[in-house]
């Protein structure tokens, strides 16, 4: 059982917050002077203050804590919320800060979140530093065909959602290929115009163009021995695309305004969130370099499809954004949840962004739903209907653990189905029928099977003599 101290003087709100601790099965440990809490405070693992104390300041014995024990989660309450009270509990690294007269209900919340905030995990090292993370399903297969991938010296074309993490894959591919010792090369292929990216990709002599004062060897040649990885190949203009072409194909290309052919050894690594397949239907990129380009094809997925790699990811963005504290902070139960009905659409770049977000808002150690952006909080709570799919699952883990088959799995969600729609169609199955287009007899004969038939045929029959035609 966690212990909670409780420096409060004033014997009836020390009550209320002591049954709250219990309601959330902490022990209260409670004092009504700084001197009493010293005997305490050594045995607690969060503490709630007061700050106006008969023998001093909780602010100041806020800071005695954090000397003994940088990562107390604390709870600073007042009734003199002032700006110079509420930068001094954030300075001394307050989790909460809370104005009297207090609402149990928040400050249950707080708590609760304090005492049951997740630490970060470790995360786990590839070889080179890079670091990719994930538990499920989606990225256990990414796993294997990156193995594979690094094994090989084909071409790999790494497809995904952008933020979804295609440059750091194709960087581990790389570090743990026998190319490791070479160097790494990445050009982003939106990042030049069409006049400029050609140089940048191939080098160019001197006078090759306005400006080229000089010889200069592009990021082909930087890559020998090594992995060049273009980003967003999508947008590789169609001359370029020819000419990359022949330097994979042959291993041999010209400089911009050279006549002299260069050898390079290297691996091509390219990603892209465009859809390659529709781009060469429409004559937008080459056929034959688009099956160049994917001998193999890493498919990163998005961050919705890897939901339960969440808490961690967070974790070690928070930690990274946190990185020089003295005590790191954690994520509370409450805003995990939170970031778990976000839909992420800018994926594990818009989670990072969001972590940044939370290390500069929160100086304490635990990261509250408060912390996030709002935009985000909002976006949340919009979402907060629980959907199809969650209740779904529930439903099937329940028959799967009574020992049901396919059979009985789907009799039982068609019964779910087609007494919901009797009920929406005053239980008639003609008038069903004829809204959603269902075969009549096919219909009654379903319904028979799945138990409904009876009840269907009284509500029909019900209809008719109040006058009312089936049709």
């Amino acid at each position: 059982m966690k212990r909670v101290l409780v420096l409060e003087d004033e014997r009836g709100l020390a009550a209320a917050i002591a049954a709250v601790c219990r309601r959330l099965g902490a022990e209260p440990l409670v004092a009504d002077s700084i001197a009493a809490a010293r005997v305490l405070g050594a045995r607690a693992d969060a503490a709630v203050l007061d700050v106006v104390l008969p023998d001093g300041s909780g602010l100041d014995f806020l800071d005695e804590l954090r000397a003994t024990d940088p990562s107390l989660p604390a709870a600073v309450i007042t009734a003199h919320g002032t700006l110079e009270n509420a930068v001094a509990a954030r300075r001394g690294g307050a989790t909460e800060y809370l104005v009297k007269p207090l609402r149990l209900g928040d400050f249950e919340r707080a708590l609760s979140g304090m005492l049951t905030a997740e630490s970060a995990p470790e995360a786990v090292p590839v070889a080179g530093g890079a670091l990719l993370l994930g538990t499920g399903p989606a990225m256990q297969r990414l796993f294997l065909e990156i193995a594979r991938a690094a094994d090989a010296r084909s071409p790999v074309l790494i497809t995904g959602p952008t933020g979804s993490g295609k440059t750091l894959v194709a960087r581990v591919v790389h570090q743990n290929s026998a190319r490791a010792a070479g160097p790494f090369v990445t050009l982003h292929c939106q990042a030049f115009p069409e006049s400029l990216l050609e140089a940048e990709l191939f080098g160019h002599e001197k006078g090759a163009f306005t400006g080229a004062a000089g010889a200069r060897a592009g990021h082909l040649e930087q890559a020998h021995g090594g992995t060049l990885f273009l980003d967003e190949i999508g947008d590789l203009p169609a001359g370029v695309q020819a000419k990359l072409l022949r330097a994979v194909e042959e291993g041999r290309f010209h400089r911009v305004g050279g006549r002299e052919e260069i050898a390079v050894d290297f691996r091509l690594i390219t990603a892209t969130h465009r859809d390659l397949a529709g781009a060469v239907a429409a004559g937008g990129f080459r056929e034959d370099l688009y099956y160049r380009l994917r001998v193999l094809e890493l498919a990163v997925p998005p961050l919705r499809d890897r939901i339960e790699d969440l808490p961690m990811l967070a974790s070690l963005y928070l930690q990274r954004a946190a990185r020089g504290r003295t005590r790191m902070p954690a994520l509370a139960a409450d805003t995990v949840e939170l970031l778990r009905r976000h839909a992420w659409p800018g994926n594990v770049r818009e989670l990072r962004n969001v972590m940044e977000h939370a290390a500069a808002v929160c100086t304490g150690p635990v990261v509250r739903p408060s912390h996030l952006p709002g935009w985000l909080r909002h976006a949340a709570t919009e979402l907060s209907e629980p959907g199809l799919e969650p209740v779904l699952r529930a439903w099937l883990d329940a028959r799967l653990a009574e020992g049901g088959d396919y059979a009985a799995i789907g009799a039982g969600i068609d019964r779910i189905v087609f007494a919901h729609l009797l009920e929406r169609f005053g239980g008639r199955p003609t008038r069903l029928a004829r809204e959603l287009g269902f075969n009549r007899v096919t219909l009654r004969r379903r319904l028979r099977e799945l138990g409904l038939g009876k009840r269907a045929e009284a509500d029909e029959s019900s209809a008719i003599s109040m006058g009312q035609h089936p049709e």
